[in-house]
Parts: C-alpha cells; structure tokens; sequence
C-alpha cells in the first residue's frame, strides 16, 4: 500500500452541521463511460437491513466542469453516463442517528461509519483508496479532532487530512469520531491501545485505562500473540440512557450511560462500571471472533441483502458467555462479582417462554427478521442467541472440562477455532464449529448440540454446574428492578402479573405479556400502562408490595390507560414464576469439584 496512488478518492465534508448534513466526494480519473455507484444496505456485525441510501438527499455528478445526470437504478444504486476523464460523484447523507451503526451530526459532534457515507464504484472493491477528511470551518468547532483507525496519510496536528484502506471493505470498517473529545492511552501486551469518550461525563480515565489494559492483554493471551492489529481503537460515547457496541477489526464503537463510567476513588467495579467493562471485552473478543473467524456465509460480505447464518450463536453466544469471563481472568472482578454476572444472563433466559419454542439455530438464522425487530410477543416466541448463546457456551466448556477429565475445554476450541479458521482468513462453514469440538475432544457431542442447539429444552446447567462445586438457585422475582443473580429474602408467596414492564413516569407500560400469566388471561395487551392495583398506584418500586397483600388466585383490579382510555379489568393473581437465577459456590463440595472450578475460574 505504501506508495502506491490511490485510484479512488474520497472527500468528506462536514457541509452543515444545522442540517446535520455531511457531502462525501467519490473520485475516480479514469471511470467507464457508464459507471454504477452503490451504497450498503447494512453494516457488518449488527444483522439488519438498514437501507442506508434512505438518508442521501441529494446526488450529483460533475466531469470536468461539465455536470451529468444520475440516474437511480435501485433503491441505493445510481448510474452516471458520459465521464470523459475524471468523475466526481457526491452524496450528501443527512446524519442524526446517534447509534455505533449509524451517523451523527451536530454542533457538538460529528460521527460516521462507512456503510453509511462511502459509495462503491461497481467493479472496483479491490483498489486502493484515499480519503481526505476536511475540517469544519466554524469557529466553535476549533477544538474538535479526529479520532479513526484508519491508516494515516498526511495529517494536520488535529487529525484532519488524508487517510488511506487498501480496499474497499477496509474503507468499511473504521469508523470516525470527530469532536472535542478525552482520550487516554494504554499498553496491553505491547500494543497501544487509546480509549476515545465523546459525551458529557465525569470518571477517572486513568481508571478506566489500567482495567482496559487488564482485559486486553488477557484476551492477547488468550488468543496468542502477535495480536492481529498494529494498534486499537475504543471510540466511547457517553449518554443518560443507552447501551450497545459495534465490533471492527482494529477499532469499536461503544455507547454507555454515563454512570457506567467509575468515579475517582472508586474502590471495586461497581455494577454498573462492570456493565461498562462487560460491553468492550465483548467487543475486543469479537476482533478475533466474528471479524477474523466468521462463518463461510459472510466471505465476502454481500451488504446489498440478507447474509443467513445458523452460526450467530457460535460467534455471539461464544462472545457473550466470555466477556465476562475474561473480567474475572485478568483480575478486574472476582469470582462472587463473576458469578453474580453469570446469574443475570441465567435469569434473562428463564424469563423467555421463547426459550421453549425457538431453538438456538433458528434463532442465528432468523437474526434478519426477529432480533433487530423486536415485537411485543417476542419473548413469548423467540430467544436471543446472544443470551442462551452463552449458557450454551457455559454448558459445553464444563461438560467438555468433565468428560475429558479437564484435557479439553472451549478454550481449546475456540482458539484452534481461530488458528485453522480467523488466522488464514478461511471462513467456518455451517458444521465446522461442532466437529471440531467433537475432534478435539474425542468425545460424541451430537446428543448435545442436538438438544442444546437444535432442540428447545432447558439446559442440564443445575447439574453441571454442581459437578464444578456451584449451586444453580431459582427464586421468584422481586420486582421490575430485580436482574437476578443475588438471592433475596421474600416474606411469603410472591405474585405476580406475569408481564414485562418499563416505567414511565405515569405508571408501567407493559412491554409484553407472557403465556399463561394473570395478565394475558385477564386481557390486558402489550402498550397498556398500568397505573393502579386495588385503586392504589404502582411503581416498579412498589409493585411487589402492592401484589404482596393479596393470595394467590385472589381477584384484583387493574386500573390501566389503553391510548387514551382509561379501564378496570379484574386480574386473577398468580404465584410468581421462579425464574430469577443467582449462582453460590458450595461450600460442602468434594475435593475433584473443587478442583474443577478451580481450573475452570482460574482461582
């Protein structure tokens, strides 16, 4: 790449930061007399057609000075006809879509990923690019930088000025932060690492780097060395409310609240601070586990429609099951903070009746449709392979760990994963994940993968966890702030409505009625809010109490807003399923469990 002129330049301009408007040049000097220009429909990593080209207000296309037409041919393909020599094609994308997968515009930042502003040229995926990349010409943005992965060209000490991919899928897969942003820099197993937060926020950086450092080099390790990145990129935005992370291949993008983030003087990760640690190990992990091994249906990635795969939850549910994981291995938290974590994911797949109905495959496959697209009836219907993706993960690294007396693990698989796969840029094909876990084990897991996998039982995790020395405990909720994963003491039977909620500042919205519960037998619908029970109002606080002065199959009234109209509908309580997961180590266990959950912890 160094040295060689780039055939395809790209300019960006943050055109009007009022109209949150960015104008992206392509240009090519020596295009076809008739050449197609496409923009994505989706983003690698978050499984859903975004339709990306939604957000382009205008087109135009110049050759020389003389300006052609464009004519659009799809819903994100144009066509120019007539360049003579070089053609400039310009976009301009209207960007408020604070998201990791989207792009951003405004007084006090700017953001994009390339999916979203970078048109291709049909044909020409494979040439070397150039981007230049302009500064705001406002006053106010004076101390706005950049911060990307992107291979740097000739730079102002800002980080404005050009920047080079050597093919199109690399343009992709580096995302930009543009504002007046903190970073802090860290090492971790002798790569430089930067954390880049935008937002408003108070915490301790230094903090946030030393626990960083921790993680990274733990999963280097895990991983071996040399890390496949020269150096990596932690792009933060910090909000009140929000969560979620994008994966690239030297980079990823985060959004957190801002409560996530420690304060100075914090003695232990908090939980929520671990929730914040939880999202970047999960999306370090993935620079080896789904950006470099992935499955054969994404080699290459064809961004103009659906990519099926059935192995999502081999690369997410994998993913999920060690970001926490790799918390307790480096140190950061300790085993109660681990398990207590490990709880909370037990706990949000027993409160799915999706479980029982959608196996784990279908739900990889259907990713497209159902994931992305979240519905009211959902967790009736569906499970999240992020989520039972982990215990799934769980379930095979201790049922390997005791039936190869501790010869193999889903360690071992997962990184022979990596070398026979990610390393030689080989895609996994539909089965390869399953036989090499019966390979390097030796044992017949079909039974297994054919129940845990295929099949919509619930896992024998009780029983292998207490061959490690672990008790599995289930309990009743204890109110719509109840995550699981620690034990509560209740005073008698616990009720409940047998709906999912979210509270709003005039009552609970339910957010979904499962099967069977008192709420769906009474007719009450996703979208109500529920206002009073008994004609006195509930919180989430204070719900469980107000349940607690009733028996179970005593008739109440719920007073709830359906739009606009106010009801009573009689409600029939029932017991409370117990669904609420926590996790102890037993204190009783033999000699060989402990030594089991010692290996498998790293205490």
């Amino acid at each position: 790449m160094q040295g060689t002129p780039a055939l395809i330049r790209y300019r960006v301009r943050l055109a009007d930061l009022d109209r949150h408007w960015f104008e992206i040049e392509c240009r090519i000097d020596d295009a076809a007399a008739e050449q197609r220009f496409s923009l994505p429909a989706w983003i690698p990593g978050s499984y859903l057609l975004r339709d990306f080209a939604r957000h382009v207000v205008r087109v135009e296309a110049k050759s020389g000075d003389e300006s052609l037409d464009v004519v659009k041919t799809g819903a994100a393909e144009w066509c120019v006809r007539g360049a003579v020599q070089t053609l400039a094609f310009t976009i301009t994308v209207y960007a408020l879509d604070q998201s990791v997968r989207g792009s951003y515009l405004d007084r006090q930042r700017g953001y994009f990923n390339g999916p979203c502003v970078f048109v291709l040229p049909e044909g020409r995926e494979a040439e070397p690019i150039e981007v230049a990349l302009e500064p705001p010409p406002q006053p106010s943005c004076a101390e706005w930088r950049v911060a990307t992965a992107l291979t740097a060209g000739s730079l102002d000490e800002r980080g404005f000025g050009t920047y080079r991919a050597g093919t199109y899928d690399e343009l992709l897969d580096h995302p930009v932060e543009i504002s007046d942003f903190e970073s802090v820099e860290f090492d971790a197993a002798g790569v430089p690492h930067r954390l880049v937060i935008a937002g408003r926020f108070e915490s301790d950086l230094d903090r946030i780097a030393a626990d960083l450092a921790q993680i990274c080099s733990a999963q280097i390790e895990f991983f071996g060395k040399p890390a496949p990145f020269a150096h990596y990129l932690f792009l933060g935005l910090a909000v009140g409310e929000g969560h979620g992370g994008l994966e690239h291949r030297a980079s990823t993008s985060l959004i957190f609240g801002r409560d996530d983030l420690p304060k100075a003087g914090e003695a232990s990760p908090s939980r929520d601070y671990q929730r914040f640690l939880a999202l970047a190990s999960h999306e370090y992990f993935h620079t080896w586990h789904v950006k470099r091994t992935k499955p054969a249906a994404f080699m290459p990635y064809r961004l103009d429609r659906r990519n099926h795969t059935r192995l999502l939850w081999v690369f997410e549910g994998i993913t999920s099951y060690y970001q926490d994981l790799m918390l307790l291995r480096s140190g950061v938290i300790g085993v109660s903070a681990y398990l207590q974590r490990l709880g909370e994911i037990l706990t949000r797949v027993f409160r799915m009746p999706g479980r029982l109905k959608q196996s784990l495959e279908a739900s990889s496959f259907d990713a497209w449709d159902v994931l992305y697209r979240p519905e009211p009836h959902h967790p009736n219907t569906t499970i999240s392979y992020y989520t039972k993706g982990a215990l799934v993960a769980l379930a095979l690294d201790l049922k390997l760990r005791l039936d190869t007396a501790g010869r193999t693990s889903l360690d071992d698989v997962v990184r022979e994963l990596w070398r026979r796969y990610g390393a030689r840029s080989v895609g996994v094909p539909e089965d390869g994940f399953e036989r090499l876990a019966a390979e390097l084990s030796g044992a017949d897991l079909g039974a297994f993968f054919a129940s845990a996998v295929r099949g919509t039982e619930d896992l024998p995790l009780k029983e292998l966890l207490a061959e490690f020395g672990v008790s599995l405990e289930m309990r009743a909720t204890s109110g719509t702030d109840d995550r699981g994963g620690t034990a509560r003491v209740a005073n008698g039977e616990l009720l409940s409505l047998g709906a999912q909620a979210r509270e709003l500042a005039h009552g609970l919205e339910l957010t979904s009625v499962l099967d069977g519960g008192a709420a769906e037998r009474a007719g009450l619908n996703p979208g109500d809010v529920l206002v009073a029970i008994d004609r006195l109002r509930v919180t989430g606080r204070n719900l469980a109490r107000r349940l607690a002065r009733f028996e179970s199959g005593e008739r109440v009234t719920a007073t709830v807003f359906r739009g606009d109209e106010l009801l009573e509908v009689g409600v029939v309580l029932r017991a409370a399923a117990l669904d609420t997961c926590y996790l102890t180590v037993r204190d009783q266990a033999d000699s060989k469990a402990v030594e089991r959950r010692r290996a498998w912890l790293g205490e």
